[in-house]
């Protein structure tokens, strides 16, 4: 693991500690389509039909999308089980995640 991907995993620790992360498919989804979502993260081991699902959801609702990690660390980093996506939804915290993953954020 790269020491940008552990600065985005702690990152995203932190916004879960906050209460300013949703996991899980149905939570991110919801996230999303509900404007609350500032960015989005898909595990890179999710399956194509998912990864698809959501980076299409992501583009048609402008918000940036990474994949990072695997199910397991993604889960483990934000204090649950095994998560294929997560959504942050606090600006500051999306925008040092995005930096961290040197990804624009196109929504402007």
């Amino acid at each position: 693991m790269n020491p940008d991907e552990r600065k985005i995993l702690n990152l995203l620790g932190l916004a879960q500690k906050a209460g300013k992360a949703a996991s899980g498919e149905f939570s991110t989804e919801r996230a999303i389509k509900g404007g609350l979502a500032k960015m989005a993260v898909i595990s890179a081991d999710a399956s194509g039909n998912t990864k698809k699902k959501f980076h299409n959801m992501c583009k048609w609702y402008h918000v940036p999308v990474i994949e990072l990690a695997d199910k397991e660390t993604l889960g483990h980093c934000l204090g649950k089980a095994d998560r294929t996506t997560a959504a942050v939804t606090d600006e500051g915290l999306a925008a040092a995640i995005l930096k961290a993953a040197g990804t624009e954020d196109t929504r402007r």
